[in-house]
């Protein structure tokens, strides 16, 4: 079993290095706020991981249990009705959405 010290010390490397990692975008972004780049990235990337996710989860959905595939399809179009509807607040919309699909597969 290791000792004290060294177990600091391994705490104290992986928190720096945590640190560091989660505060030089912040510093970078200092110097690049007025990027047109960084202007494009912040408007696109949300939507864009958000379309991953969404393709991934619906993938995985179709390949497990194709009988789900319009619970899932219908729980997807509840999400974007309820996204645009409730002013693109996506907690509720993802929210209800989800809570759609749960509902349609576990109800049929």
């Amino acid at each position: 079993m290791p000792d004290l010290a060294y177990f600091l010390a391994v705490l104290a490397i992986v928190f720096t290095i945590t640190f560091a990692l989660r505060a030089v975008p912040f510093a970078a972004l200092r110097t690049l706020r007025g990027s047109a780049a960084v202007a494009r990235l912040s408007a696109w990337m949300p939507v864009g991981i958000l379309a991953i996710l969404a393709l991934t989860a619906l993938h995985g959905t179709i390949t497990a249990d194709p009988q789900a595939t319009l619970y899932a399809l219908l729980a997807v179009a509840v999400t974007a009705v309820v996204h645009l509807a409730s002013g693109r607040r996506t907690i509720l919309s993802v929210g209800i959405g989800t809570a759609v699909y749960v509902v349609l597969v576990n109800a049929f």
